[in-house]
């Protein structure tokens, strides 16, 4: 069965740095589109980055862009989001999710889109 196992998630100060990692097992990864979301305190899970499955094109939510980076290592089955300059108001559960099908350059940021999930990883952002 599909499994996405994240790592890479912990307590950082302002302004620190994380890269999240999400290897993808029982599936042809090169053939889903990948995604990262997050839900904080007491908030919706919400879009935070996603990816292609040609690895072409990505696409940010506004908070995070020119902050986050996604990328994909299609020979490791792996799925990455840097993120830099962290803020307090990025603490929350970092999951990540692989939808198939699709344009393979369209990036795709509809939560509904992506069937399977990992089980997070919590990122905590200290002022």
């Amino acid at each position: 069965q599909v499994q996405l196992i994240e790592s890479g998630g912990g307590l950082v100060q302002a302004g620190g740095s994380l890269r999240l990692s999400c290897v993808a097992s029982g599936l042809t990864f090169n053939t889903y589109f990948m995604g990262w979301f997050r839900q904080g305190p007491g908030k919706a899970r919400e879009f935070v980055g996603g990816i292609s499955r040609n690895g072409g094109s990505t696409a940010y939510a506004d908070s995070v862009k020119g902050r986050f980076t996604i990328s994909r290592d299609n020979a490791k089955n792996t799925v990455y989001l840097q993120m830099n300059s962290l803020k307090p108001e990025d603490t929350a559960v970092y999951y990540c999710a692989a939808g198939a099908g699709g344009i393979s350059s369209v990036v795709y940021t509809r939560s509904t889109l992506y069937p399977y999930w990992g089980q997070g990883t919590q990122v905590t952002v200290s002022s």
